[in-house]
Order: C-alpha cells, then sequence, then structure tokens
C-alpha cells in the first residue's frame, strides 16, 4: 500500500506549463518508469498475438499436430502476460494519475496559503476553484497517458520491424502510414489547444460570478437586484456553453480522425496482404496474422491520438496552475504558514488566525507567556502612517468615520500591506515573517468555520486545555452554542459553519482568537452580529480575559469604546482625538457624531 499524497511535494518548477508537467513526472520517476514497463509488456504481449496465430494456422495447414500444440501454449502464455501486464499497467497509471493530482492540489493550496491577501487581489475565485475542479484531473491524465503512449510506441515498432521481416512492402506500408497519420492529426491540436484556453478562462468568470452572486444575494433582493444579476449569469453561463461547443467539436473532429485515419491504414495492409497471399508471396497464415496486424493497430494509433489530446489538455491546465505559482505576496521573504495550520482555520485575504497558529507553533511558545525564540521584546505596536500607537498590555479601541479607515489600520498592524509599522521600536518588515505571524493576530468577521470537529475549530493548535476552552466559550458568550449542539465540542461542524447563524458564528470565532492567546490582538468589529446584551457582556469580559496583554478591538459600539482602557479616533486615516469614551463624547464632535450614528 502506498501512501498519497506525499507529506513534502517539494518546490515545483513553474517557469512554463511544460517544465511543471517534467517536475511532476520527475517526482513520480519510479512509478512511472515500472508503468511504462507493465505498459510495454502489456502491448508487446498483444503484438505478437497475430504472428502466434498465424504460425499456428500454417501449422494446422501443414497438419503439424506438435506445431499446433506449440504455438497453442504460447498464444496461452502471451493471454496471461497481457493479463497480468494489463491489471499491474492500471494499478501505476491509476497511482500516477493520482500523485499528480494531489502533488498540484498540494503545491497550489500551499501557494493560496502563501500568497494569503495577495491572491484574491490578482486572480478571481473562480480561477482558482477551477483548478480543483477540473485541471487537477487533465495533469493525472497527462501523466496517465504517458504509460500507454510508450507502450503503443513500442508496439507500432515491434509490429512493424515483424512486417519488414516478413513482406517488406507492407512494413513500408507501416512504416510510413504511422507518421502520415500524425501530421494528418496535428493541424486539429492547435485550435483545440486555443479554444480549451478560451473555455476555461470563461468558466473561471462564470464561477467568480456565482460565488459573488451567491455571496450578495441577501443584498440583491433587499435591493431588487436578483433578476439583474440572474440574467447576466444566464447570459455568461450561454458564453461558456458556446465555448464548449467550440471545444466539442474539435473533439468529435479529432475522435473521428481516431477512427478513420487507423481504419484507412488497416484497410490498405489488409487489401495489400491478401494481394500477397493470391500472388503466393505469403502464406494463409501470414495473411490471417497481417490482417490481425491491421486491427491491433487501431488500439496503439488510436492511443497515439488521445496521448496528443490529452497532453495538449494538460499543458492548458498547467499554464493555471503556473499562473499562480508564478505569483508573489505582497509580503515577501518569509516562509509560508504549514498547510494543516492554515486549513484548521480561514480567515480574510489572508489566512490570519490560522498564519498566526502556524507561527505560534513554530515558535514553540508556552501559552500566555512569553514567545520562544522572539528576537524582540514586547512593546508598543506604532503605525506610522495614521499615528496609532497601541500601546503595550493596554485594551485599546480603535474608532473610525468609515469602518475601511480602522480595516486598513488593522491590515498594517499585522503586516498584511507594506507599511512603516514598528513593534518594540523594531520595523515589522525587518523580523520572519513566522515571528510577525505568531505575534500579532488580526481576527476579522471574515474568518471561516471549515468541516470538521468543532473543537479542531476552536483549538487548531491542539494544545489547549478543558480550562482554556470553556474560559474562552464563556468570554465570547458562545456557551449556548456549544450546549446546543448534540455532542457539544465533539460535534461535526458542516462547511462555513452554515448550520450557525451570522452571531453565533462571530462568537466562535471570537473564542478561537481569544484560545491562539497571541501577544498583541487586534480584533476587527467582534461583536457587530450579536444582541446589545451579549455585546455588553463580551466587552466586559473581553478587557478582563486579555488583562496585562496588548489588544486593539476595531469598533464603533459605544459598549466596546467604554470598556476600553484608552480609544483612539480616526478621520481621515489620521489619528484626530485620543482618550477615554466618555472624554471624547464631551470634547470630540466628530468622535460623538461617529459613535452616537449622529444622534446627541
Amino acid at each position: 500500500m502506498r501512501s498519497l499524497p506525499v507529506a513534502d511535494p517539494g518546490v515545483p518548477d513553474a517557469r512554463s506549463p511544460f517544465r511543471y508537467l517534467w517536475w511532476i513526472a520527475r517526482g513520480q520517476k519510479g512509478p512511472l518508469l515500472i508503468g511504462i514497463g507493465y505498459a510495454v509488456l502489456w502491448y508487446l504481449a498483444q503484438a505478437l498475438v497475430p504472428a502466434v496465430i498465424g504460425r499456428a494456422i500454417d501449422s494446422l495447414t501443414a497438419e503439424d499436430a506438435e506445431g499446433l500444440v506449440r504455438w497453442s501454449a504460447v498464444l496461452l502464455g502471451l493471454g496471461s502476460v497481457t493479463a497480468f501486464g494489463g491489471i499491474m499497467r492500471h494499478r501505476f497509471a491509476v497511482y500516477t494519475w493520482l500523485g499528480a493530482a494531489y502533488r498540484t492540489v498540494q503545491v497550489t493550496a500551499r501557494q493560496a496559503t502563501r500568497l494569503g491577501a495577495t491572491l484574491p487581489k490578482l486572480l478571481s475565485t473562480g480561477e482558482v476553484i477551477s483548478v480543483g475542479n477540473s485541471d487537477i484531473a487533465h495533469i493525472g491524465n497527462s501523466m496517465d497517458i504517458l504509460l500507454r503512449g510508450s507502450g503503443s510506441v513500442v508496439a507500432i515498432g515491434t509490429v512493424t520491424v515483424i512486417l519488414l521481416g516478413t513482406s517488406p512492402q507492407l512494413g513500408l506500408i507501416v512504416l510510413v502510414g504511422v507518421p502520415l497519420m500524425a501530421l494528418a492529426v496535428a493541424p486539429l491540436l492547435r485550435p483545440l489547444h486555443r479554444r480549451q484556453h478560451r473555455q476555461r478562462d470563461l468558466q473561471g468568470d462564470l464561477a467568480t460570478r456565482a460565488s459573488d452572486i451567491v455571496a450578495g444575494l441577501r443584498v440583491l433582493r433587499g435591493i431588487g437586484g436578483e433578476r439583474v444579476f440572474a440574467d447576466r449569469y444566464r447570459e455568461e453561463s450561454q458564453k461558456v456553453r458556446h465555448a464548449g461547443v467550440r471545444v466539442a467539436s474539435i473533439d468529435a473532429a479529432l475522435e473521428g480522425a481516431q477512427l478513420l485515419l487507423p481504419g484507412i491504414l488497416v484497410a490498405f495492409v489488409t487489401w495489400r496482404g491478401a494481394h500477397l497471399a493470391q500472388d503466393g508471396a505469403i502464406t494463409v497464415g501470414q495473411l490471417v496474422a497481417f490482417y490481425g496486424y491491421a486491427l491491433f493497430l487501431i488500439g496503439p494509433l488510436r492511443t497515439l491520438t488521445e496521448a496528443a489530446d490529452k497532453l495538449t489538455k494538460g499543458h492548458v491546465a498547467a499554464r493555471r496552475v503556473v499562473r499562480i505559482l508564478a505569483l508573489d505576496p505582497e509580503i515577501t521573504g518569509a516562509p509560508a504558514p504549514r498547510g494543516d495550520q492554515a486549513s484548521a482555520a480561514g480567515t480574510r485575504g489572508g489566512n490570519r488566525e490560522a498564519a498566526h497558529g502556524a507561527g505560534q507553533e513554530t515558535s514553540a511558545a508556552p501559552r500566555g507567556g512569553e514567545r520562544a525564540g522572539d528576537t524582540t521584546p514586547g512593546g508598543d505596536l506604532v503605525d506610522t502612517a495614521s499615528g496609532v500607537t497601541v500601546r503595550c498590555g493596554r485594551f485599546t479601541a480603535l474608532a473610525g468615520t468609515t469602518p475601511e479607515e480602522a480595516v486598513t489600520v488593522a491590515d498594517r498592524l499585522g503586516h498584511y500591506v507594506p507599511a512603516d509599522v514598528t513593534f518594540g521600536g523594531v520595523q515589522l518588515r525587518d523580523l520572519p515573517l513566522a515571528e510577525v505571524r505568531g505575534r500579532v493576530l488580526v481576527a476579522d468577521n471574515a474568518a471561516r468555520l471549515f468541516t470538521g470537529r468543532l473543537r479542531d475549530q476552536l483549538d487548531v493548535t491542539g494544545s489547549a486545555s478543558e480550562d482554556d476552552l470553556a474560559h474562552a466559550l464563556h468570554t465570547a458568550c458562545a456557551e449556548d452554542v456549544v450546549e446546543a449542539l448534540p455532542e457539544g465540542l465533539e460535534s461535526h461542524v458542516a462547511e462555513a459553519g452554515r448550520e450557525f447563524s451570522g452571531g453565533q458564528q462571530q462568537r466562535l470565532r471570537l473564542a478561537r482568537a481569544l484560545l491562539a492567546d497571541p501577544e498583541v490582538l487586534v480584533l476587527v468589529e467582534p461583536t457587530s452580529a450579536v444582541d446589545a446584551h451579549t455585546e455588553a457582556r463580551i466587552a466586559e469580559r473581553l478587557g478582563k480575559a486579555r488583562l496585562g496583554r496588548t489588544t486593539l478591538v476595531c469598533t464603533t459600539s459605544p459598549l466596546v469604546l467604554d470598556r476600553a482602557d484608552h480609544v483612539i479616533f480616526i478621520d481621515g486615516g489620521l489619528v484626530r482625538a485620543e482618550g477615554s469614551h466618555r472624554a471624547l463624547l464631551a470634547s470630540a464632535p466628530a468622535y460623538r457624531a461617529t459613535v452616537t450614528r449622529g444622534e446627541d
């Protein structure tokens, strides 16, 4: 039993689609070469069958009973070898297919984690989804066909040699006919390549449109735009359909060529062989063998045209994968988070909580204490562009005239965009990215709950005790969410946590962020989806739970602002006022208008 996927897929060669496919092939050269060996054995055993049948017929006509028995035994042996070779070839073909597909999934998932917030800025959602939907299958097919393709080439060569030895004329017909058929099919490959690429692009755009509609369906219904966007989706889906029909027309022509061209060659070889037998140049057994070879050649010749088709599709799929692998994140120069941690908790644009979990594990930090391996002491977190200073060990609130202003500052403080930010007097860009992720956690409302056990969704590192879990759930006022589940923390969470309401998801995400226990926790509107009573309890408990550690909450909720040690108000991207919530209400009209929604 072989294990798939491999633990470490390695560093892919993303310089071109061909180099990527070659890297995939080299990564499993052992199974690939063994599979090719079995494919050659499988095809060779079949290629020798017509010759053996011809010899048996000649023995029968010559009344050579001993020869008939001998050739019948050889035929039985070839049948056994064919069965064994076919079974083993298929096993290794499946293995290479899965190896290529899984390795592609691994490197693209790792690259998506590495890119973080950069990925949705450069590529559409649909384009990324299409890699997992169809491209991995085409890349797997391009490896699978190498086995049968290699075997078919050897089989055609073997048959040609046999025919040349028996009848040079027929051998030359096959020797010349096979390359001519390949040349006849070649003009179909370029338009097929081009149309497939166009169809994939349209499919990616359509998938992006669908995900956008689903995400904004509630809003679209509220403004009466559901029908408009449905009509746009229908229009774009028709474009995909027309592109698919254009691809199918080339596929149909290629499929027809796979039947027509070998059939013409077979018919001509059979016709010419019959004339040679009639003239006495070959025996009856040889004529039957030639007819068998003519029929046998249909398989290898069709395999060659199938190989051209699948390799073309694999090249198109590899081009999309290479495009993703060639992207660089805005924040560079640090290793990517581990994939297993990144899959445990997803967040908007950068897998923020997941990245923190990976970084925390890398630095082997004790919960709630000084991180081992830190190169700088804890200190104030300062954003030079806005003037925001998050004091070490304090519960700070950041209120902006627009939510986007606070989010922008949070992005800079978490080092998700290039910025001039210092932590304890050291530039964040001068620290290893893994260390930044391990010490500063930004958690917002775009975080996702993935399929799996709820306990694993909350405790992404697996290091939290029962008391830690209980304390985090209590602080986030999420005990009732867990208690309502039939199996509590052991309950299975559906995709995206769809069984939970928006407020329940928000409280579970807050518990997850608290369990990570970072040195600096930045929360973006953590109570926007809960009722006022729950929000008041969370605001009161949050400060106590994070006592002595640095916490920044981006919010305009008076209930949270009133509990903060220090409030910073930004307008136009700059700090305009600082102080306690009540002092700012009295002294800063713009702040008062923002947090009271213009109501005095």
